[in-house]
């Protein structure tokens, strides 16, 4: 080997391991909202918050080696967010969540149900989710479009340059040019109820349980699929079903948030770079330092303008929602698409399943009517 190609080599490489580190970030306009409303609110200590994050990228990159998201379980966090479930509440919700997944993922019926949902729906799954994840950062970026549109235009060299480090420039720049701020009052005020209502419980279970399964299984095998090819064979929807519930089993009940496999995620990491295990050992070392730092850690996330979170968030919608087969769907398959898409968009994943399965039943009808009772091709 000459000196030339040893240096393209190692050069290479050290653009792929930046890749990596700047792919490991790439999720945090997701995790951030959830986390900071959580802590500064009182109701979860950041300590076991970051360490169950750490734990569970962890355990991602030893199971699948690859950049398998790890975020908080989203309906979980918006009810937390409007004070509608307390630590103990959270943790029971997470608990039962996490035994309802492991029972789920211990029997074959998790597979043969998502094999089962034709392509078409997944589809639109997938887009319907990403739309939603932009219009909420497009909500966070009004709050400062002078913050959001620079954010954005720096993520956007990950167009021409993926596997650049433009997720970690942007949140260490933002860092560096945010005003110093100390604790927000939450942190000193009186923490929240530590009741446990059923009824609160229950309400969250039923709300999460869907999109868990949708979401953070379903969907997120087939991107993960679709992402990291070489790790298919080691990623499965009873496995993604099985790790989630493991970590909520045993990690919420100490203190962690409720977390899940979200396929939004993986489509920011992969967007800005993060192609192998090294992403989510990465995270991991970065929540573990997180941990480390105690109640201070707070400051420095709420130290992190709004807006360029939201711009982070923008991507990961953005990925998830122009995905190769979006554009490869046959012409009759496109309706049912962007019917689960809108259904999706408005209602969220469980309408946009009942709409999608509504739609594709609809479409093989006419198909057969056409073809004079041949059975049509899945969606």
């Amino acid at each position: 080997m000459t000196l030339l190609s040893l240096w393209r080599s190692r050069r290479r490489a050290l653009w792929a391991l930046s890749g990596d580190v700047s792919g490991a970030f790439g999720d945090l306009g997701t995790l951030l909202p959830y986390v900071i409303a959580a802590t500064t609110l009182g109701v979860l200590s950041p300590q076991p918050v970051f360490v169950g994050f750490a734990i569970g990228y962890l355990l991602v990159a030893l199971l699948y080696r690859a950049p398998i998201a790890v975020q908080p379980m989203k309906a979980l966090g918006a009810m937390i967010l409007v004070g509608g479930l307390t630590a103990g509440e959270t943790a029971l919700a997470g608990t039962t969540l996490g035994l309802v997944l492991l029972a789920l993922a211990a029997t074959p019926y998790l597979g043969r149900a998502a094999r089962a949902l034709p392509q078409s729906v997944t589809v639109g799954l997938q887009a319907g989710l990403g739309l939603m994840l932009v219009a909420l950062a497009l909500k966070m970026m009004a709050t400062g479009w002078w913050l959001a549109l620079p954010a954005m235009a720096a993520l956007g060299l990950s167009w021409l340059w993926p596997r650049g480090p433009w997720a970690l420039l942007v949140v260490v720049a933002a860092l560096w040019l945010a005003p110093g701020d100390t604790l927000p009052a939450a942190m000193s005020a009186t923490p929240v109820g530590d009741g446990i209502s059923l009824t609160s419980v229950a309400g969250g279970v039923v709300a999460q349980l869907p999109l868990t399964l949708l979401n953070a299984v379903v969907v997120a095998a087939a991107v993960s699929h679709s992402l990291f090819p070489g790790a298919s064979a080691r990623i499965s929807e009873r496995r993604l079903a099985a790790s989630s519930g493991l970590l909520n089993l045993v990690l919420t009940p100490l203190g962690a948030m409720p977390m899940c496999h979200g396929a939004g995620g993986m489509a920011a990491h992969y967007r800005f770079g993060a192609r192998s295990l090294v992403a989510p050992l990465t995270m991991a070392a970065a929540c573990a330092l997180a941990a480390l730092q105690g109640d201070a850690i707070v400051a420095w996330l709420v130290a992190i303008p709004t807006p360029v979170v939201g711009a982070l968030l923008a991507f990961a919608g953005i990925e998830l929602t122009l995905r190769k087969r979006l554009f490869d769907a046959r012409p009759d398959c496109r309706p049912v698409i962007a019917a689960t898409d809108v259904a999706t968009l408005i209602g969220g994943a469980l309408v946009g399943l009942v709409a999608g399965l509504a739609s594709e039943r609809l479409r093989r009808h006419l198909v057969r009517r056409r073809a004079g009772g041949a059975p049509p091709r899945r969606g």
